[in-house]
């Protein structure tokens, strides 16, 4: 298929839940500031709310909103609304190129759509790889398919893009960037917070003045069942210390709702509290003594605050961060929970030496150099 050029070329970011917005909308500014192209945004809303929120503090007024949230969704029905709406915004716009981020059904289904259509495709954050098509689930063959479509891979470390090497993706396709999240954790980091939510956590650090804070996220499908009833017992035993304090946005997945609040909801050095906006959660990263998490971005952000990271995970895609030390893989047996978080709450050196460990997620221009690629790509 031969697109026909009228006027200027089109860039089409798609995205469609929160971490996605997060890590594009730094690159959506970027491009937008650009003359030589148009830039264009889908969001399909496969995290209504919680995309809405980073959405209005990034002023970012999408172009295309397909709004396909569904109530207990399956990943078959939502995969076959994806495509189709993506598809529609694809044939009515013609973009010159497509932009996806990272390993949602968003963004495999973007890419999809755009390989349908023969619009070549650019991956930021591409060559994320735990080697296991189960963990995490579906994110790994979601990237992986994404992987195999896109000609211009953003890769955030050095051992992605090996990676991606490794899978006989040509050199000249592999740009070692940074990841776009150190943008975002920085745009934000000074900016004031003008959100409904501003109120939320500043009295919880009062209320907990004297403790150490541990932040907590805990939602990934296959952390569901054992997992997560794991995690919630060794926090239970966390919480019984007198110098701890717990703050934990709680996914809005109901299964995690019900796990958390049945093992946490009547201890007073526990606030569970709403999903925080994104300012708001890098106030917590940075009041937090470390964070507990099996979220993926955590990993990168926490750490360029001098926060370490506990990862409740088996396996993760950014080795990275344990490499480097600041992160440290736990899973989620509730012994070895304990044990680590207790080496970091009463072992001073050990804390030190994985706050100070240089974080390999990049320096904050990612966003930038994505740009000036894309750029140099159209003008080619």
């Amino acid at each position: 298929m031969t697109m026909k050029m009228t006027g200027k070329p089109k860039i089409l970011t798609i995205f469609g839940t929160r971490p996605e917005a997060i890590k594009l909308f730094p690159v959506v500014q970027a491009l937008s500031s650009r003359k030589n192209f148009e830039t264009l945004t889908c969001v399909t809303a496969q995290h209504r709310q919680m995309l809405d929120q980073v959405l209005q503090i990034a002023d970012i007024r999408p172009d295309y909103d397909l709004d396909l949230m569904k109530a207990n969704q399956s990943l078959d029905d939502l995969t076959a609304r994806l495509l189709s709406g993506i598809g529609k915004i694809l044939d009515k716009t013609m973009p010159q190129r497509v932009i996806v981020q990272g390993d949602t059904a968003t963004a495999m289904c973007g890419a999809l759509s755009a390989y349908y259509r023969q619009i070549p495709v650019s991956h930021v954050e591409a060559g994320l790889r735990s080697y296991n098509i189960y963990h995490p689930w579906p994110e790994e063959v979601n990237r992986k398919i994404i992987g195999t479509i896109a000609d211009q891979h953003f890769a955030p470390t050095e051992a992605s893009a090996d990676a991606l090497r490794k899978e006989n993706i040509p050199a000249e396709q592999i740009y070692v960037t940074g990841n776009t999240v150190i943008d975002a954790l920085l745009i934000t980091a000074n900016k004031p917070d003008q959100s409904d939510l501003a109120n939320i956590l500043s009295p919880l650090y009062k209320k907990f003045s004297g403790r150490k804070i541990i932040g907590v996220t805990s939602h990934r499908r296959e952390n569901l069942g054992d997992g997560l009833t794991n995690i919630a017992s060794a926090l239970r035993i966390l919480a019984m210390r007198d110098d701890v304090a717990l703050i934990f946005p709680v996914h809005l997945n109901p299964k995690v709702r019900t796990i958390m609040h049945d093992a946490l909801g009547d201890l007073d050095n526990v606030a569970m509290i709403e999903p925080l906006d994104y300012p708001n959660f890098v106030s917590l990263l940075k009041h937090c003594h470390f964070m507990m998490t099996d979220s993926g971005g955590v990993q990168e952000e926490a750490p360029a605050l001098g926060k370490p990271v506990l990862v409740m995970r088996d396996t993760t895609e950014r080795p990275e961060g344990v490499a480097a030390g600041t992160a440290k893989l736990v899973g989620t047996d509730k012994d070895v929970l304990l044990s680590e978080a207790i080496r970091l709450l009463d072992e001073e050196d050990h804390y030190l030496a994985m706050a100070r460990a240089h974080n390999p997620f990049g320096d904050g221009t990612a966003s930038r150099q994505i740009a000036d690629i894309i750029e140099q790509s159209l003008a080619s």
